[in-house]
């Protein structure tokens, strides 16, 4: 196949794919817009952050699969692929190791201060009564909203820290999953209210759908305790930002933000956000996958995606 990727990818599995006779075209710099403008032919499309619009489907004259190297497939319009019989598929849980690893240390870095400790340091000012305030982890309450790879990744490693994990209890789940919920240690509450004041943590690992847009709002942020952390490392529209930014204002709340509303679609830009500016926020660039470790994971899962594909057994299709 003639497979453009849109975006880093290791050589080792660049290589893979041209021994097993596929054209490859890799150009990490395409935002949506010039994507649109290099799919041409392609049969097959894999990318990580840069967006899938239906003028790209359009423009696309051969285009056969598309690939998210990662979970999440809110960037590709997956509807309008559908209807030109395109298929979309994605990488589920290779990057959950890196997204907890990150997880962890946001919280780390807001409850002991260290971008602040770091920043007064390099600018000569040593004020160790300031940053010896400082809760701990040990024993903190930490409720995990999504239970998917990423979630029980988050959990285990809460649960080495001496923290109480807890879980919003939903009706449905199989027995196997609620066994797997046991194993991990991890107490369901019946309601989202007594999760978010049991907690002093509430860190999110859910997609962007229309029912989750927007579900940490002013009520959610109300229940939360006082000075209590959001910590969200899925999709910037999980969020209201103006409840988030009006919470931290007056409720304490505190946040450890990988990713925001209306991200730039590309690597290196300017980005003015009242949000990731707040001072009760530790922001980072939406990196939480992007480790070594999870990058090759993720390729791994590329591949058997294309393998599939090739096989007409095609897995984790979303569409």
């Amino acid at each position: 196949m003639k497979i453009l990727i849109a975006d880093s990818f290791p050589d080792s599995h660049a290589q893979l794919l041209e021994q097993n006779g596929h054209i490859l075209t890799i150009d990490a710099s395409l935002d949506a817009d010039r994507l649109t403008q290099a799919i041409n032919d392609n049969e097959a499309l894999i990318v990580r952050s840069t967006k899938v619009t239906a003028s790209t489907i359009d423009a696309a004259s051969n285009l056969k699969l598309i690939i998210r190297a990662g979970a999440g497939t809110n960037t590709i319009d997956k509807v309008h692929a559908s209807e030109k019989e395109i298929k979309v598929c994605n990488v589920p849980g290779a990057n959950a190791v890196a997204v907890a690893e990150l997880v962890m240390g946001l919280i780390l870095s807001i409850d002991r201060q260290l971008p602040q400790n770091a920043s007064d340091l390099k600018n000569k000012i040593w004020n160790k009564k300031k940053y010896s305030q400082a809760q701990g982890l040990y024993g903190q309450k930490i409720a995990i909203l999504g239970l998917g790879a990423i979630g029980f990744a988050v959990a285990s490693r809460a649960k080495a820290f001496g923290m109480e994990v807890y879980a919003l209890s939903k009706s449905g789940r199989s027995v196997e999953a609620e066994q797997k919920i046991s194993d991990a240690g991890i107490t369901q509450l019946e309601s989202l209210d007594e999760l978010l004041q049991t907690c002093d943590i509430v860190s999110l690992h859910m997609p962007a759908t229309a029912e989750t847009a927007s579900m940490v709002n002013q009520e959610f942020l109300a229940n939360m305790r006082p000075g209590a952390m959001l910590i969200n490392s899925s999709r910037g529209e999980l969020v209201d930002e103006a409840a988030l930014i009006d919470a931290m204002d007056s409720h304490g709340i505190r946040a450890g933000l990988d990713v925001y509303n209306n991200e730039p679609g590309a690597g290196d830009s300017s980005f003015d956000s009242a949000l990731a500016g707040h001072p009760n926020v530790c922001g980072t660039h939406h990196i939480g996958a992007s480790t070594n470790q999870a990058q090759i994971a993720v390729s791994d899962g590329v591949l058997d995606v294309i393998q599939s594909y090739l096989d007409d057994n095609l897995i984790n299709c979303v569409n």
